[in-house]
């Protein structure tokens, strides 16, 4: 009995080693540009200086995509505002929430790979997608940071758009469209010609409904590849799933010798059995007595006999 709870407690304990695990859904293409990203923007802050536009170089699988760096202090974002960040005006009052010392304002504009990162079935894009997100500064040589929240206070920030399309004279008036960090889109009317407003961070354009009007010809990226997803080291890594094989591997050699240990047990078990019963029913029979054999102790059966009977007895 003792050998079967052994075996049970051995299969709870490395069973689940050669179980299949349940992977996390991966990142969206945009979240993981995001990440992507601020790992180049934070490589431009090599000896930053506070209030100073850094340009990040981003890889050629990405041309097209414009990033940036801004550090400054949360208090005087605060109280000064930021008049001209590319196409965005922070007013006074801009809270950063959780509150640290010191933020990087980074910026993104996507150009050519707005509709690849940021679909939008029924609509044409009249401008880029501009992005405004905001990370914690004390760590600059950190990777897959944590978006920090901002929120106007008082008046909106402004995203003032260069460049915009126009639309055909009786065509349907364009809108401004605000992407939350899960993609969903929301739509607002203009502020002004090209002007949009948000109170908080994420990624902006201005659209029209491409149902009303004849949509131009889209400028095609230059390649599909999804960018690189930063590692902890800085570096990029691919799309390898060697130490998933490598983990299968041995998680099923694991559950054969799981198995073959248990078959193991087993058949010790029912040999115990065995000879468990053998020595009850031993113990139980008639007992012979033990005569010396040579140099060896012998079990020899008892001398009686039956008892020869002459045939004239039989005969009355």
């Amino acid at each position: 009995m003792g050998v079967v709870l052994i075996c049970a407690c051995l299969l709870q304990v490395l069973l689940p080693l050669g179980a299949p695990r349940v992977e996390a859904q991966p990142a969206s293409p945009a979240r993981a540009l995001d990440a992507a990203l601020q790992d180049y923007a934070y490589r431009a802050l090599a000896r930053p200086h506070t209030g100073i536009v850094y340009d990040a170089t981003v890889p050629a699988n990405l041309t097209g995509i414009a990033a940036s760096a801004l550090r400054l202090r949360s208090g005087s974002l605060r109280r000064r505002g930021l008049a001209a960040y590319f196409e965005f005006a922070m007013p006074t009052g801009v809270l950063v929430q959780p509150h640290v010392e010191r933020v990087v304002l980074v910026y993104h504009n996507l150009g050519n790979w707005s509709g690849y990162y940021y679909p939008l079935p029924g609509y044409t894009y009249l401008a880029p997608v501009l992005g405004l997100m905001v990370y914690d500064a004390a760590n600059l040589s950190a990777v897959g940071l944590p978006d920090l929240t901002i929120v106007a206070s008082g008046r909106p920030i402004l995203v003032n758009f260069r460049n915009v399309r126009a639309v055909p004279p009786g065509g349907p008036a364009p809108r401004c469209v605000w992407f939350d960090l899960d993609g969903v889109p929301q739509f607002r009317d203009l502020e002004a010609t090209n002007v949009c407003s948000t109170y908080r961070r994420g990624h902006f354009s201005i659209v029209v409904n491409s149902s009303e009007i004849a949509p131009a010809p889209a400028p095609a990226p230059s390649g599909t590849a999804s960018p690189p997803t930063p590692t902890a080291g800085g570096r990029a890594k691919g799309n390898s799933n060697a130490w998933k094989i490598g983990v299968s591997v041995v998680g099923g050699t694991i559950a054969l010798g799981l198995l073959a240990s248990i078959m193991l047990c087993c058949v010790r078990h029912k040999r115990e059995k065995k000879l468990e019963a053998m020595e009850r029913n031993a113990e139980v029979g008639e007992t012979l007595r033990m005569a010396q054999i040579g140099r060896s102790q012998a079990p020899v059966a008892s001398g009686t006999r039956t008892q020869p009977v002459i045939e004239s007895e039989y005969v009355a």
